[in-house]
């Protein structure tokens, strides 16, 4: 009679080893390609929330002083304050900072808007008022816009200047 002898197979604990060893190395390389990633995501909202926000309040500044008839505060020129008050087609209009916000109120409608996004937060803000060359006022403003996502370098934080004249 013939004998079969059944083998076990199996893997050696030298194989076992080596797999895991292998294993351990590729997922720690797909761990920090995963976490690049996120750091590349943080940095690119951040850079991009501050970049529109940015954009958005200089050129609604820009819009509405070409509207405006008059700038009521700052009060003359060289004076410099926190906030901007300007009369559009008789309603009076009041820019201010308050709680990390550029807040834009419309006096006769009792209104007010929120300009920068959640994602920002604004500090520094000021506004020089200067004479104009022909007899007509302008407004330099200045603000910084910090970021709310912070990236592995900390915050991102930009500072924006223009000026915009009366028409």
């Amino acid at each position: 009679m013939t004998k079969f002898f059944i083998k076990n197979k199996g893997f050696s604990i030298v194989e076992l080893l080596l797999y895991m060893g292998i294993f351990t190395i590729l997922l720690t390389v797909i761990l920090q390609m995963f976490g690049s990633i996120f750091d590349i995501q943080l940095e690119s909202q951040a850079t991009s929330s501050v970049a529109s926000d940015g954009r958005y309040i200089l050129s609604r500044f820009s819009y509405d002083l070409s509207r405006a008839q008059s700038i009521s505060f700052p009060a003359s020129p060289g004076d410099l304050g926190t906030q901007l008050s300007i009369v559009i087609n008789g309603q009076t209009f009041i820019y201010s900072s308050g709680s990390g916000n550029l807040v834009l109120q419309n006096q006769s409608m009792d209104t007010s808007d929120q300009l920068n996004s959640t994602e920002t937060s604004i500090s520094e803000l000021s506004f020089l008022r200067l004479e104009g060359s022909d007899g007509k006022d302008a407004v330099q403003v200045s603000f910084t816009l910090v970021s709310e996502a912070t990236q592995r370098s900390g915050k991102k934080i930009v500072n924006f200047q223009t000026t915009g004249g009366l028409r």
